[in-house]
């Protein structure tokens, strides 16, 4: 295999500001006000019990600092998603669109190391690139490491203090996550990852991502394997095969022996560890392709699946798999959220599983049973030739969906005779059904399939969050259509069929929108409370205002409609007393500034109680820390012509 030479651009260090005292052999954790992990804890509920910041003062929160990313690539970064973390007084992140791992200091945003390798044309070719969703904290007993992965799929492991590259890590502090993967690729080959890795214990968690599926130019592609590597030295532990070898458990779901050629089958998504349990819990995405599974006949273990495994060994415990034989790209976009709970007066160790689908899939994190029934329910079978159909699909009869799933001409917007008219109008041109019905051929009168929620979602990267308090679960979700047809296209792929349009008909005659106006009713955006410990929905609200082109849309004839929700990947934050999740999109304020509100909510009630302004929309998911007993909130925005900028927030 080629290798491509690396060079480590060298670490700016500044004097390190001592703001909660030395480091110390504690495990970092929320509990002590610190954010160590993307999802805030390794059970990936992103709560804190922080409880500086209520609903009483939400609204007097001010900009403590912001912290633009624009110098840290060739180019300002408009889609700037990182999570950050805080760990012993100091922050980090990764931003700019070259993925640069930053430590901060905390309380004024200044810059206190930076680390980046120049990958060359290893990095500008990759699948998945720009600062991803940030990086990971592991305590070494010592100064602590920071470890990260590029866009060329290189893991990094870093002194936390200084940013020099960890002694003894791989070569010189760098693993190339494209050898050692039992596949023969080159540092070109499409794979890379822009979730955050996680560890616990000596373990690295590595999954894989891939470029977008709907369209494959191959039924032959790289395989999402997941790895586990010691944290110390960067050695491989283990390797799970999500698409199995011949002599391994599920290969028989794939039948044509299409585990030899088919690829995908990541985890894009984030991971989740139960350190008590010594398990590791990752969602798996589809195989190749998104749309088709002809070349790939059976259910597909382990695509569209949790699998749980052993945290040093990667040996599976149990698995669970949420859609069979996907030809939806329902895989699973985001992290199981672990969360004990209390059903019918039994202690329960549950593990709760976000889908795109919107159903939310509840188990018991120790064997992977349902705590309530999921019937296989027996679904449509369709007519796209060479396809192969499963039978049944399971469907949680607990907790309810938390949004539409079944698309009727009752959801067509209808504010005006015209809207209404021409939202029928695309309506007429697919084939309408429940999210399971099965995609269907394009053709010049009839265009497909219409989703509801669309390939994306539902629930998308964000995921949920939860109290484990009171055993709260929390999500967004986005209500929008997407329109699903197949096409045979041997120019651009070998596939039998890829989703596309019909020759002569161009994107705006296969938009799904009415001039921009969405074809159904919101709100398009929302957030959903569930509780638990009875599968109930406690409450759900419209999150966002629609931006100014869609309140001020002509075909609207002056109408006020209301705050709508608003549709895009919003993640949550809970605290001690607040719901808190920035709006995705811009719109002329209050205030008449041109930006995004950061609002805070009732957790038990969904009420809203505060509001401030953001420059531009939540693109990354909120975290929140205290640091000389004052909370802050930093949010990555970006987007409204805004490029990647952190702004942190604090009470006067």
């Amino acid at each position: 295999m080629r290798v491509l030479s690396t060079m480590t651009v060298s670490c700016v260090t500044a004097a390190l500001v001592s703001v909660t005292g030395p480091v110390s052999a504690q495990e970092p954790s929320t509990a002590n006000g610190e954010w160590p992990s993307y999802g805030g804890n390794l059970s990936h509920d992103r709560y804190s019990p922080l409880d500086q910041i209520t609903p009483d003062n939400f609204n007097d929160l001010e900009l403590a600092w912001r912290f633009n990313t624009d110098n840290l690539g060739p180019r300002p970064e408009n889609n700037y998603q990182s999570t950050p973390l805080m760990v012993n007084g100091i922050l980090y992140v990764t931003a700019g669109s070259r993925r640069a791992a930053v430590a901060l200091d905390p309380t004024t945003g200044e810059l206190l190391w930076m680390h980046r390798v120049d990958e060359g044309e290893r990095g500008s070719t990759a699948p998945r690139r720009l600062s991803g969703r940030g990086l990971t904290y592991w305590n070494d007993g010592v100064d602590g490491v920071i470890m990260y992965v590029t866009p060329g799929y290189q893991l990094v492991a870093l002194n936390a203090l200084t940013g020099h590259p960890m002694d003894g890590f791989g070569a010189d502090g760098i693993v190339d996550l494209k050898q050692n993967i039992d596949q023969d690729l080159e540092p070109t080959s499409e794979i890379g990852l822009h979730a955050a890795p996680v560890v616990a214990g000596n373990t690295i968690l590595i999954g894989a991502a891939h470029l977008p599926g709907g369209a494959p130019p191959s039924r032959t592609n790289v395989k999402g394997y997941v790895r586990g590597f010691d944290a110390r030295t960067g050695d491989r532990k283990w390797i799970f095969h999500t698409i199995p070898n011949g002599d391994e458990f599920g290969n028989d779901t794939w039948g044509d022996g299409s585990w030899r050629y088919t690829g995908n089958t990541g985890v894009w998504g984030q991971m989740t560890i139960d350190p008590e349990l010594n398990m590791a819990y990752f969602p798996v995405e589809a195989p190749t392709g998104d749309y088709y599974g002809g070349h790939r006949p059976g259910d597909n273990l382990y695509s569209g699946s949790v699998v749980a495994v052993d945290l040093d060994t990667g040996e599976r415990a149990w698995h669970y798999q949420t859609v069979h034989h996907d030809i939806w790209d329902w895989d699973l976009p985001s992290a199981p959220v672990l969360l004990d709970v209390t059903v019918d007066g039994r202690a329960i160790k549950a593990v709760v599983l976000p889908t795109k689908q919107n159903y939310m899939f509840v188990l018991d994190r120790q064997t992977g049973e349902p705590i309530w029934p999921i019937p296989e329910v027996p679904v449509k079978q369709g007519d796209v030739p060479g396809e192969w159909y499963a039978p049944t699909q399971p469907i949680p009869t607990k907790p309810p969906p938390v949004d539409e799933t079944d698309l009727s001409e009752a959801h067509l917007v209808d504010y005006t005779p015209e809207l209404q008219r021409r939202a029928l109008e695309i309506y007429g041109r697919h084939t309408i059904g429940w999210l399971y019905d099965p995609p269907t051929v394009a053709e010049p009168g009839m265009l497909g399939t219409l989703q509801l929620p669309n390939s994306t979602g539902g629930v998308n990267w964000p995921g949920g969050a939860a109290d484990p308090e009171t055993g709260l679960f929390y999500i967004y979700t986005k209500t929008q259509i997407g329109a699903l047809g197949l096409v045979n296209d041997p120019e651009r792929s070998d596939m039998d069929f890829i989703r596309g349009r019909p020759e002569g008909v161009s994107f705006r005659d296969a938009s799904t929108s009415i001039d921009g106006f969405p074809m159904i009713k919101p709100p398009w955006g929302r957030i959903t409370a569930l509780n638990i410990n009875t599968g109930d929905m406690v409450w759900q609200i419209p999150h966002g205002e629609a931006p100014d082109n869609i309140r001020n849309h002509p075909l609207l004839e002056g109408q006020d409609i209301g705050r709508t929700g608003w549709p895009g990947r919003v993640g949550l934050l809970i605290t001690k007393n607040l719901v808190v999740a920035g709006e995705s999109g811009t719109y002329t304020t209050d205030t008449g500034e041109t930006g995004a509100m950061l609002r805070a909510y009732d957790k038990t009630t969904g009420n809203e109680v505060g509001a401030v302004y953001m420059t531009a929309p939540q693109t990354g998911s909120p975290m929140t820390y205290a640091v000389d007993d004052q909370q802050y909130i930093v949010v990555a925005t970006s987007g409204g012509g805004q490029s990647g900028t952190l702004l942190a927030y604090k009470l006067p």
